[in-house]
């Protein structure tokens, strides 16, 4: 394959690729996951206006506290925080910074098939394929930090790979850097240790010792990987109530429940959302083409099986938390996925007859069978949750001080509403905020209360904590909160 042609393709990607986006770059964010969206957005305004120390990522839903609120390592959030002390605080910016790490994502696929079969036809076809999976490619220009750690640990793969084939330390150095820097934006990354792992122990086996000259080689890979077990250890035990610290061994789901979460993983998500329903039939080829040429004869499959069993686990131990939607838990999947894809469609096309022809049709529809799937994503009116927050966003933001603590909901995310006000304060849901909780919310510093829940803003209990209303816009009410109150206001009247 010429580097003309090479390049032609690559071009290619990138040109649909932003066609496809340009129109969703300047909108805020929406959809699917905005309750994750916002969160990370958030984090990267608060580094932006009140603190640059990596360390002490904060969320708004923190009453009058200092709101800092450790998850994964923040890289990428305190990244793009960066680029707003340069350009500006614009959601544009993450929106373009997340663009172009998805396509270093897409030359990373790309080098990871070359390092692997040394095909430039094949890898170019997995840069394709991969690029019009559906949720990569709506993920792939929304804040999350799941995108830079997909991106990271892929290069991890493939400086390991390049290294396998033209043993240099400084690749390998690499590969260690990338896999701990994976695994620190997003912990589930922590598996693609898997493959290196599987080479060292292989070499072991093989030898039955392990000389000076291995030892310093397993060090470079997996010397860095006391960074992100040193994070993850000193904040997990802060993440009560989140459900992936206990996966299955704190199931609350029954059997029947957990089997239908399996299938629609298998049957829905995976072929429509992770695949690209024009993909599924180069997935599946690749099985019987692995069969067929014998491939898992080679050291390589090997260690890719060893990453798919790895997979497979941590799949099985937190489905309960995945669910049906949470799609993005499945990015560490993605190499795996497309080296079959690649390799599936590029036997195809050399099978010659009928089934080339039919695996060109199938590469040339992708784009268009993402679009498809895709094109209701990013609709304002649909947004995801009270469309007034985005309809109204700057005359609720404008209508208090920036830096007046506030009372927010209703919100289940404790997010989403808090990013669109533009605020600092305290969030609740369900219409369970009562007198004796508003009161004290008061009692610490609370000035304003934004509530689109009828339930608390025209209950008369509330009404003594009430000064006046600031504005309404749609179904959102603004009050003023008196300064001073007592609880015996209203202590014949209070739940």
């Amino acid at each position: 394959m010429s580097k003309f042609l090479r390049h032609s393709v690559f071009f290619l990607i990138v040109g649909f690729s932003t066609i496809l986006h340009f129109k969703h770059f300047p909108k805020d964010l929406m959809s699917i996951h905005v309750w994750r969206q916002t969160q990370t957005q958030s984090t990267i305004d608060n580094f932006y206006e009140e603190d640059m120390n990596i360390l002490n990522p904060k969320r708004n839903d923190r009453g009058d506290g200092d709101g800092i609120f450790r998850m994964e390592f923040p890289l990428m959030q305190w990244l793009v925080a960066v680029l707003f002390k340069i350009f500006g605080k614009h959601i544009i910016i993450s929106r373009i910074f997340m663009f172009i790490v998805g396509l270093i994502t897409t030359l990373g696929m790309y080098q990871l098939l070359q390092a692997l079969f040394r095909r430039p036809v094949l890898s170019m076809i997995g840069a394709w394929t991969f690029t019009f999976s559906p949720s990569f490619f709506y993920y792939t220009i929304n804040p999350l930090p799941d995108n830079l750690a997909l991106c990271l640990s892929l290069w991890g793969l493939v400086f390991f790979f390049q290294w396998y084939n033209k043993p240099k330390k400084w690749l390998l150095t690499l590969c260690g850097v990338f896999l701990s820097l994976g695994a620190l934006c997003k912990l589930p990354f922590i598996a693609f240790y898997a493959i290196p792992l599987a080479y060292f122990a292989k070499r072991f086996l093989s030898t039955g010792n392990l000389s000076a000259k291995v030892i310093s080689s397993a060090i470079r890979v997996f010397g860095l990987s006391i960074l992100p077990l040193s994070w993850y250890a000193s904040v997990i035990p802060d993440w009560s109530g989140n459900p992936i610290v206990q996966g299955m061994l704190n199931n609350q789901k029954s059997i029947s429940k957990i089997l239908d979460y399996y299938q629609h993983n298998l049957f829905s998500t995976l072929p429509e959302l992770l695949l690209n329903y024009g993909s599924v039939l180069f997935f599946l080829s690749a099985f019987y083409f692995l069969i067929k040429k014998k491939a898992f004869r080679d050291a390589r499959f090997m260690f890719l099986v060893s990453l798919s069993a790895v997979l497979l686990a941590y799949f099985f131990f937190e489905v309960n938390a995945i669910a049906k939607i949470h799609d993005y838990y499945l990015f560490p999947f993605y190499p795996l996925l497309f080296v079959l894809v690649s390799y599936g469609a590029y036997h195809l096309i050399h099978s010659g007859g009928g089934k080339k022809y039919l695996a060109y049709a199938l590469l040339i529809l992708l784009p268009i069978t993402c679009y498809l799937r895709m094109q209701a994503r990013w609709n304002p009116d649909a947004p995801g949750f009270n469309k007034d927050l985005l309809l109204f966003k700057e005359e609720l933001r404008n209508a208090v001080p920036k830096d007046a603590l506030v009372v927010a909901g209703n919100d289940e995310s404790h997010f989403i509403f808090f990013y669109y006000i533009d605020k600092k304060g305290w969030g609740f849901h369900e219409d369970q905020l009562n007198f004796d909780q508003l009161l004290d919310m008061v009692n610490c510093g609370a000035e304003f209360l934004y509530s689109d829940s009828k339930k608390v803003s025209t209950n008369p209990v509330m009404a003594p904590l009430l000064e006046e209303m600031v504005i309404e816009k749609g179904s959102i009410k603004i009050f003023r909160l008196k300064s001073s109150p007592s609880r015996d206001l209203n202590e014949d009247m209070t739940p």
